[in-house]
């Protein structure tokens, strides 16, 4: 069977269409004026962008720029680049002051302290998990930790100090999201999300942070077809050779080492096969790995996908509330 990133090709206009028309609908329905984007610089908030302005106009959409003292230098340019090119209007509220007084950073520093004593003022960090392809052995986030004259360290995470450091950082993604719905109630605006196919199967987003959202208008995209559709709808040039980060630790970090440990094209390739029961030869000879490495992703995929089910739940009812009245 010949499989390969042709198996996930779109026809660009079609897909713009459908996925601006979903966008109206719903804002028409739920009774809203226009919708938020929380925009990062990166290639999925630009792509939610540019469809909202396809939709509604750049007149209804409103664009956020959320950065904190750790995003990265260029985020907030390349943000400012998109809403600029776009036409949309947009405001900057820097997310630092609330972070502080929420403790956001003092709790992260504490739970690296567990594993790295000595971590403190002027050092820098990120969490990290080992290839899926390279091996079976049960897979453990490791913390890489720069000091202030340049030396690093790595070490194995501890269970509790893995989850207090997430648990943290996950003060980021929920305080943007506060922010995105007091200007969506202010405005009389719809909340937007930006999850990809990938990141929305994988739970690769904080519940009731980048989770939360009225409507999610790329959550069915590859992102071989986010960037396709960017493309069509002409997101800045260096957006689109940007390389994707989760823009959340101090140190550089590609949502590769974090999360998914494959590049997207490779990503996006098993995924699709496992979904589409395309034969493993087949996606093992596309994504250029041998198919007990195809193997390993795929079970690494559905790991993800039962450990991360309840981010996908609804809250739980002890019982039903049904709602009798006149229409």
């Amino acid at each position: 069977m010949e499989f390969g990133p042709n198996a996930l090709a779109l026809d660009n206009e079609a897909a713009v269409a459908h996925i601006s028309a979903s966008i109206r609908q719903y804002v028409s329905r739920s009774r809203r004026k226009g919708a938020v984007v929380a925009v990062s610089g990166g290639i999925d908030s630009s792509l939610v962008a540019a469809l909202a302005v396809r939709a509604l106009g750049a007149d209804r959409v409103f664009g956020l720029h959320l950065p904190e003292s750790e995003s990265s230098d260029e985020s907030l340019a390349y943000s400012t680049k998109l809403t600029d090119a776009l036409g949309v209007d947009s405001v900057v509220e820097n997310i630092a002051p609330i972070l502080e007084a929420a403790g956001c950073y003092q709790r992260r520093d504490e739970a690296i302290r567990r594993v790295i004593p000595q971590y403190g003022p002027g050092w820098l960090s990120k969490i990290v998990l080992p290839s899926v392809v390279d091996s079976d052995s049960f897979r453990l986030y490791s913390i890489v930790a720069q000091a202030p004259d340049g030396a690093q360290i790595t070490r194995r995470l501890t269970t509790e100090a893995y989850l207090s450091v997430v648990a943290a950082t996950n003060f980021k993604q929920r305080t943007r999201k506060m922010l995105e719905y007091y200007h969506a109630d202010r405005l009389n605006y719809v909340v937007t999300g930006t999850p990809n196919r990938l990141e929305y199967d994988q739970g690769f987003f904080v519940k009731l942070g980048d989770g939360a959202a009225d409507v999610k208008p790329i959550a069915h995209l590859y992102k071989s077809q986010v960037y396709a559709l960017a493309a069509h709808l002409g997101v800045p040039e260096e957006i689109q050779r940007r390389p994707s980060t989760t823009d959340t630790y101090s140190l550089a970090q590609s949502q590769e080492e974090f999360y998914f440990s494959l590049p997207y094209q490779r990503m996006d390739l098993c995924l699709y096969g496992l979904n589409n029961e395309v034969p493993i030869e087949a996606v093992a000879e596309a994504t250029g790995l041998s198919v007990e490495q195809v193997r390993r992703v795929y079970r690494d995929i559905e790991q993800k996908r039962r450990t991360t089910a309840y981010l996908h739940e609804p809250p739980v009812l002890a019982e039903a509330v049904t709602q009798v009245g006149r229409h």
